[in-house]
């Protein structure tokens, strides 16, 4: 994965002591988009410290009672143009496949789908990173029954022709304008995804992404989110209906600190779960992956299935290799 951070690019636009006066021209007037520089100070502030107050647990998610899947799936990958106004938004999604599911998944593109129906996990991609970044993790999400939806955004993945990091403030109303093509746009994929069963999830800017459809811009149809490295959405408390939140970060993180991802956690007025890396940095390497997508897959299953079993899996899921330890605030 890209190492460039969140911290440095924001501070690259930004410029010393000169935030708002630099992102005059970062994307305002763009159709679809906000202006960045509005935003600009809250986004750069909290990537060190979270302005949220702490707040106990007084909204209780209960999902429906039921079972994920036993199965392993193979995997299916396909890329979906879309688009918001003039914001470009291909679409790369991992999805259940019909077929023998291999040991490790190997995503096929343009494999037919699985029978059945899926809940959809909206995924936002860090700085300069692109949704294939993290395709490890995804395709074994996928490979656990759920379809992953990862837009590659317009201002602040690898390769766009303008880098612009404080477009992150656009983010959180091009992830739901995604999944709102999913739902609706016809064809194989539409219907296999449970529309009732919705999720999002993130890393780094793609965290704040994530925090941001919690609070600022609140998609409610989001019954869980997963917050990796990430941090608030502008100081903006997180409202709306009981979803579960589950935060994954390091205690090493230099780019959005620890003390930072830990405020945040601890701001979730609902269900909530931390799995803290011990020597973990920004972002997920050997050994902490298998802790942190076991840890992040059965959550999953238990928010988005309501499956009793997978909620009694995610200690041992995050005890795997030693690295982490759980915080674990959901029931």
């Amino acid at each position: 994965m890209r190492r460039r951070t969140l911290l440095l690019g924001l501070a690259g636009v930004a410029g010393a002591g000169g935030l708002a006066a630099c992102t005059a021209d970062t994307g305002a007037g763009m159709s679809g988009a906000t202006p960045a520089s509005a935003s600009a100070a809250p986004i750069l502030a909290s990537t060190t410290a979270s302005s949220l107050a702490p707040q106990p647990v007084t909204g209780r998610y209960v999902p429906t009672p039921g079972s994920a899947p036993a199965q392993a799936y193979a995997v299916g990958r396909r890329v979906l143009q879309f688009s918001r106004d003039a914001r470009a938004l291909p679409t790369t999604v991992w999805y259940p496949a019909a077929g023998t599911a291999p040991a490790s998944p190997a995503p096929v593109d343009d494999a037919p789908t699985a029978a059945g129906r899926f809940p959809l996990i909206l995924f936002s991609h860090g700085l300069t990173a692109q949704p294939g970044d993290y395709a490890a993790m995804l395709a074994r999400w996928a490979q656990a029954g759920f379809v992953v939806a990862g837009p590659t955004y317009p201002g602040t993945s690898y390769g766009a022709p303008k880098l612009d990091p404080l477009d992150i403030v656009n983010q959180p109303a091009d992830a739901s304008h995604v999944i709102d093509l999913m739902l609706g746009q016809g064809g194989p994929l539409t219907a296999i995804i449970d529309p009732g069963r919705l999720a999002a999830a993130g890393h780094s800017a793609g965290g704040i992404t994530t925090a941001g459809l919690f609070s600022a811009h609140r998609d409610e149809r989001l019954k869980a989110g997963v917050v990796l490295a990430g941090t608030d959405f502008q100081g903006v408390p997180f409202t709306g209906p009981p979803a579960a939140m589950l935060f994954v970060h390091g205690r090493r993180d230099e780019t959005v600190t620890y003390r930072a991802g830990h405020a945040v956690f601890e701001a979730v007025p609902w269900s909530r779960a931390m799995l803290s890396i011990t020597d973990g940095g920004h972002v997920t390497e050997g050994g902490d992956f298998e802790a942190t997508t076991g840890t992040s897959a059965e959550f999953l299953r238990w928010a988005l299935h309501g499956d009793a079993t997978a909620r009694t899996r995610i200690p041992a899921a995050a005890a795997v290799n030693g690295v982490a330890t759980l915080e674990d605030q959901l029931m």
